[in-house]
């Protein structure tokens, strides 16, 4: 297996989004392109990633599957600098990777047996379907993070709500006039520890996607032109609110 990055920066900040979350991955080359699909270890999360083929100068694969510490491979991937290339090979119980800037530099990582279930995001159904922009997005969840330690999304009157309460409280309010709304009346509240780690993909992209229905899990798309990552997170269902 050998595969050429253009573009690496691509790969090494899905990379950290995705390091957020788990430790040790499965990388999964196949004739869509890099796939890696992984659950947190406490069960609340997933996370997708896919980065097509296409994005790829050179793509020689035959449905490689391959486990990596994460940790290891950002460290490698932040040596890439602006105009760098990226080579990766598969090397019996190793991963060659090499930078091609003004020199030629390689480093080689261990393979590793990674225990996890090979699973796609589940098909879920929901009743209410977002897009904003991303850095409205961001704001809000981030006004959050200052008053609680999780927060609701609602439908209401036509309107989307992000709010958490505590002692003090947040609250950001938008309409169809100000963003793309397709719901019905709901609400469910989730863990903004894990809506902030997730805050580092909607910093990728342009707008971000969001899927709930009431008290149930959500869905968070972020995509791109050249890739895209999704995270699927189960709601906290609490009796005081």
């Amino acid at each position: 297996m050998i595969i050429k990055l253009d573009h690496p920066n691509l790969l090494s900040k899905a990379v950290d989004v995705i390091s957020e979350l788990v430790t040790e991955v499965r990388l999964k080359f196949n004739e869509f392109g890099l796939v890696i699909t992984a659950i947190d270890p406490a069960n609340v999360a997933m996370v997708s990633f896919k980065l097509p083929r296409s994005t790829f100068k050179q793509y020689e694969v035959n449905n490689d599957i391959l486990g990596i510490n994460l940790d290891n491979l950002k460290q490698v991937l932040k040596r890439c600098g602006i105009g760098s290339q990226l080579i990766i090979e598969a090397e019996e119980n190793t991963l060659k990777l090499s930078i091609l800037d003004r020199i030629k530099r390689d480093f080689t990582l261990a393979l590793l047996e990674v225990e996890t279930e090979d699973k796609d995001l589940p098909n879920l159904e929901f009743v209410s379907k977002i897009e904003l922009p991303s850095v409205d997005f961001i704001a809000s969840i981030e006004d959050c993070g200052i008053v609680s330690d999780s927060c609701s999304f609602q439908i209401k009157d036509g309107n989307f709500i992000i709010e958490a309460k505590g002692l003090n409280s947040a609250k950001s309010q938008f309409s169809s006039d100000e963003i793309k709304i397709d719901a019905q009346d709901c609400k469910s509240k989730y863990s903004l520890e894990y809506l902030q780690k997730f805050l580092k993909a909607s910093k990728l992209c342009v707008k971000t996607g969001l899927n709930f229905s009431n008290d149930y899990p959500l869905r968070m798309d972020c995509k791109t032109d050249q890739m895209e990552i999704s995270f699927v997170l189960a709601p906290r269902v609490e009796n005081d609110d």
